[in-house]
């Protein structure tokens, strides 16, 4: 690890994971970030769209709710459609929906407009369905724009569901925390080859399939808190997926387990026992999310 850098081996891990009710990961193609990943992309299509959630989602702004934390990051998997500054929609996967979004409209029309655009992806499957209890004084016309409205999903027809395909996330943001930065290079090129001897077929090998069965997703995603665990890891098991060799259903089938302290020589047993085995790593247990956004604890 970088000089003054250590990784905290003494802070029990379980429950260190920050709470949020969906996980956006916004298809970059590149390995690393500036620290503010909203300062990021200025002439790409995916910048567009991290600025645009922020702008719709943070302090301020037209869907802004305490209590609905989406955790948007960048990720290294690339976007379906090149990504310049005139492109007009950009790529993300939403997770615990288990969603991938090949084209998002990263422009934000005015609250009178009737077209597609961002806010309508964000009224369609970024908002709560329900809001929280603190929200019961609100206005009745406030707690209506903030609450989902699903009936607009219907206009993202080429959104694909991820039924099959695990997808593992690692921490790799340089551009904050060096920690992250040394170890989640290693730490992929070993998860890419111990699913690979398992019969996984990977992204980014020339497969280019979003969901089947046999397939994995790996890549590097911006930070996530606790540089001072790294490698950070985060493994969606989708929602259909069956133990291997049988049709017995997964038992972490629709929900997301966050490990910290992940070194190269946990990774064989990361993919053993909770990818193939349905097992939660106790010793590196960070927290998780089931397909409900409810929080998982141990």
């Amino acid at each position: 690890m970088p000089d003054g850098l250590p990784i905290d081996y003494n802070q029990p891990l379980n429950g260190t994971m920050a709470a949020y009710a969906q996980q956006m990961l916004i298809c970059t193609g590149q390995r690393d970030w500036t620290s503010r990943i909203e300062d990021d992309g200025k002439h790409h299509a995916w910048g567009h769209l991290a600025r645009g959630l922020k702008r719709l989602l943070g302090r301020g702004g037209r869907y802004a709710d305490p209590f609905n934390n989406i955790l948007v990051s960048s990720s290294s998997f690339s976007p379906s459609v090149a990504s310049t500054s005139t492109s007009s929609t950009a790529s993300a996967f939403l997770f615990p929906s288990f969603k991938y979004f090949p084209s998002i409209p990263t422009e934000i029309l005015d609250s009178t407009g009737a077209g597609t655009d961002l806010s309508t992806f964000v009224q369609a499957f970024l908002l709560p369905k329900k809001l929280s209890a603190m929200s019961e004084s609100l206005p009745e016309a406030r707690k209506a724009e903030l609450t989902r409205k699903p009936e607009l999903s219907s206009k993202f027809t080429d959104a694909v569901d991820l039924y099959h395909s695990p997808v593992i996330l690692i921490c790799g943001h340089g551009g904050r925390d060096k920690r992250c930065g040394v170890m989640a290079p290693v730490l992929e090129n070993e998860f890419r080859r111990v699913l690979g001897d398992k019969g996984f077929t990977l992204a980014g090998s020339g497969d280019h399939a979003i969901d089947s069965p046999g397939h994995a997703h790996v890549g590097l995603i911006s930070h996530v808190g606790g540089h001072k665990y790294a490698g950070n890891v985060i493994v969606y098991i989708p929602p259909g997926i069956t133990m291997k060799g049988s049709s017995s259903p997964h038992p972490l089938a629709g929900k997301g387990i966050w490990y910290g302290r992940i070194e190269p020589k946990h990774v064989q047993g990361v993919v053993e026992e909770t990818i193939l085995g349905g097992n939660v790593v106790a010793d590196h247990f960070r927290g998780g999310i089931d397909r409900s956004g409810d929080i998982l604890r141990l």
